[in-house]
């Protein structure tokens, strides 16, 4: 009898933590869950999540996300950042991930664009009229970077979101020769590339934080855009 009472009482206890939880959730998240996306924080242990665009701390200035403080992705992709999770635990104990921005509405993804839109930032954002939007509207881009056991990111020779020569994997060869990054910066930078390359993302050239789980190409084919 105590045991059922027990079992009763833990069930009852359960059920009240996920009506909680699913109170707390905002229509966006809602929706993304409803679409098929899975939450970074309840799927994968010990990854943190700082959304940058749910603070005004980025390069816009302001919140952009504010009905979203979740990092969501489709489930192949969530399946690959589990694995690059893995291969970092067992590469480095004393560092750990930490994602950024992942699943984007196109709506946020236009709001970016008219800022940047013919200068000569506009290569760092995707234009959101082009294949439906970039792999963050399909939730199949992850911006991540590494933080050590402080919960500080470690030096990667820019910061994130930085739009400049800086940010490119394409010119890390000469960023090092006219000392733009250091040596230390650019093993962080391959040190990420290898474990997320190694679970199956793709690099994106023009930032050093930005993998995809898949072309735009595909994502485009196979999902719907998040509006």
């Amino acid at each position: 009898m105590k045991k059922q009472l027990l079992f009763i009482f833990l069930s009852m206890l359960l059920a009240a933590c996920q009506s909680a939880n699913e109170q707390g959730k905002s229509s966006v998240e809602k929706e993304l869950e409803q679409i098929g996306l899975l939450n970074v924080a309840d799927e994968i242990y010990g990854i943190d999540v700082y959304m940058v665009y749910a603070t005004p701390y980025n390069f816009m200035g302001r919140v952009l996300y504010k009905d979203l403080d979740e990092a969501y992705l489709v489930p192949e992709a969530m399946e690959k950042l589990r694995k690059a999770n893995e291969l970092l635990r067992k590469k480095r104990l004393d560092l750990h991930l930490v994602v950024y921005d992942a699943a984007r509405p196109r709506s946020i993804q236009q709001q970016m664009w008219e800022v940047v839109e013919n200068t000569e930032l506009q290569d760092f954002v995707a234009n959101p009229n082009k294949s439906g939007g970039g792999p963050h509207n399909y939730g199949v881009a992850v911006d991540v970077t590494l933080v050590d056991c402080t919960g500080h990111p470690i030096p990667m020779g820019s910061e994130y979101d930085y739009f400049g020569d800086r940010s490119r994997v394409d010119l890390e060869t000469q960023l090092l020769e006219d000392g733009e990054i250091n040596l230390r910066e650019l093993k962080n930078r391959q040190l990420l590339r290898e474990i997320m390359t190694e679970a199956g993302w793709l690099v994106e050239p023009s930032e050093w934080w930005h993998f995809n789980a898949m072309s735009l190409t595909e994502a485009s084919q196979k999902l719907t855009v998040i509006k």
